[in-house]
């Protein structure tokens, strides 16, 4: 089984170009299956086995949105065995998978999102860049582990522009205003005057190294406990908060898609639901009875 699953990790990682996360993710998954059969021969393992898996992992508490992404993993796995030639039918043909509900992104209010981006003190260079962290990620709508492998020369300060590289390594060009172009560069004077760095990361933390997703994410939870913003708050609804606040402005959904980095239009539209104060405007001015 550990040989498979080699097999299947490097051709992810190879051919997919899949991220360091997807990999961890996949081999813990996979590793926990290779646990439950105990030994039994992969040519073996048909749809009872996985279906008793799959059971398991609920009775150990796991959320549906869990098992429904062990799922994925699992359907990835075989179908690369069995296109392969090392299984001859897929034990995941024809499992469904649990049916999930529909969570509407939470985000920001417009006034809730200034006073979150001005509470850092812009006194030292950590509250500088504090500042241009969270400037970046509302300005461009790009996610934390986009924002933290953020290089300098991805950065067009004349043109207004980052080179970003997403999901799968894809690249594009996500637009950046001037508040946040502003916050970066007098982040990057301060860090020059007084830690002075040869690397090409924008986003450094004490010891001069590239800032962890993890620890950008511990920075603006920070921020959000000091705002005093609503608790349910998270890194991601800055996201969230770039895309709605666009929609409710008038922008049309593919161009929020393509800002996004999103590969399907239908992952952009859940954002439809959430633009109600543009709605509330039309229906005001249009209908007769409003």
């Amino acid at each position: 089984m550990e040989r498979y699953i080699d097999k299947f990790l490097t051709y992810l990682k190879v051919e997919k170009e899949a991220s360091i996360h997807t990999l961890t993710n996949y081999s813990v998954d996979l590793k926990n299956l290779a646990e439950f059969i105990r030994g039994k021969e992969l040519k073996g393992v048909d749809v009872l086995d996985v279906r008793k898996f799959l059971v398991s992992l609920r009775q150990k508490g796991f959320k549906k949105v869990s098992v429904a992404r062990k799922m994925a993993c699992l359907r990835s796995f075989f179908k690369f065995l069995n296109r392969e030639g090392h299984i001859k039918t897929n034990p995941m043909v024809g499992l469904v998978g649990p049916k999930l509900e529909k969570k509407l992104p939470i985000f920001l209010g417009e006034d809730d999102m200034s006073k979150l981006l001005d509470t850092p003190h812009e006194k030292d260079l950590l509250g500088l860049r504090d500042k241009a962290i969270l400037e970046t990620l509302y300005s461009t709508g790009i996610r934390v582990s986009e924002l933290v492998g953020l290089n300098i020369e991805n950065i067009d300060f004349v043109g207004g522009v980052v080179k970003v590289f997403g999901k799968g390594k894809k690249e594009r060009l996500a637009p950046i205003g001037d508040k946040a172009l502003r916050a970066i560069k007098d982040y990057l004077q301060e860090r020059a005057r007084v830690a002075a760095s040869s690397t090409h990361a924008v986003f450094l933390n004490k010891n001069k190294r590239r800032l962890t997703d993890r620890s950008v994410r511990n920075i603006i939870e920070k921020y959000i406990k000091v705002a005093s913003l609503r608790s349910d708050i998270s890194p991601h609804s800055l996201r969230h908060s770039f895309a709605t606040h666009l929609l409710n402005r008038g922008a049309d959904l593919r161009s929020v898609q393509e800002l996004l980095g999103h590969a399907n239009l239908s992952t952009t539209t859940i954002y439809t639901h959430l633009s109600t104060e543009k709605l509330k405007s039309v229906y005001d001015k249009t209908h007769p009875r409003a």
